[in-house]
């Protein structure tokens, strides 16, 4: 999963919840609820992104191609530990927690399947990092243990400066590949805008934080200022790809 630009920007000092440590913010039995999808929506992610990387080696034109992308899946299996370990210790059954979430995100992954090598690299590329961009803002409005949990899991696993090497090598060496792509980057931004749509309405808890309940300074102008900032950031990674938007 990649880091976005946007992550190098100061943000403001935390305030309420923010600026909580878990102990003290899990005494809300709604907060700690949402907590509990959250993770659970990450720890299936992580490991989904685990089982696709390892079939995409198989798809790789080159062993040293094949061997980068075992190396990405190991290291999203060892982000898919950490959740799961980590809900265990706040007292939830991990795979109850990732439960409500695999019709879903096993929905979008059937929808999205790629059709070759650099499909499925566009795809881990984009799709997964505006997936990343989507955690990344619920998590500036979550306590500090919990925040630093999630940006942890979600540091780049050296997917995105591979998958914009190689995509870019054979757009050079065939510009007709660039337009089949860009197509297949636009789908894959509406089905994963879509997909966190839906589990987000799905879950009350993960709802009413999103749009302010329990979280600090969420409202839903700032849910929509939220999907415009993923928009642009969504923008940038197709400029580097080579891509347009």
């Amino acid at each position: 999963m990649e880091t976005p630009d946007t992550a190098a920007e100061s943000a403001p000092e935390p305030t309420g919840i923010a600026a909580q440590d878990w102990a003290t913010a899990a005494t809300e039995p709604q907060y700690r609820a949402a907590v509990v999808d959250l993770l659970g929506a990450l720890a299936y992610g992580e490991l989904a992104a685990f089982e696709r990387l390892a079939e995409d080696a198989k798809l790789a034109p080159t062993l040293g191609d094949k061997a980068e992308l075992a190396k990405m899946a190991s290291a999203e299996f060892h982000h898919f530990e950490r959740l799961r370990d980590r809900l265990s210790a706040i007292g939830a059954e991990p795979t109850e927690a990732m439960e409500p979430f695999v019709a879903a995100l096993d929905g979008f992954h059937r929808q999205t399947a790629p059709s070759d090598w650099l499909e499925g690299l566009v795809k881990a590329y984009v799709g997964d990092s505006i997936a990343s961009d989507f955690y990344r803002e619920v998590a500036a409005r979550l306590d500090g243990d919990t925040r630093a949990l999630v940006l942890g899991v979600l540091d780049d696993t050296g997917h995105a400066s591979f998958a914009v090497e190689k995509v870019r090598a054979a757009i050079e060496a065939d510009p007709r590949v660039g337009g089949r792509l860009a197509l297949w980057a636009r789908r894959l931004m509406g089905e994963a805008l879509s997909q966190s749509q839906r589990v987000v309405a799905d879950r009350d808890a993960l709802s009413t934080m999103l749009v302010g309940g329990v979280a600090d300074g969420f409202d839903l102008a700032e849910v929509g200022r939220m999907f415009s900032r993923i928009t642009e950031a969504h923008t940038k990674r197709m400029a580097a790809l080579g891509l347009a938007a």
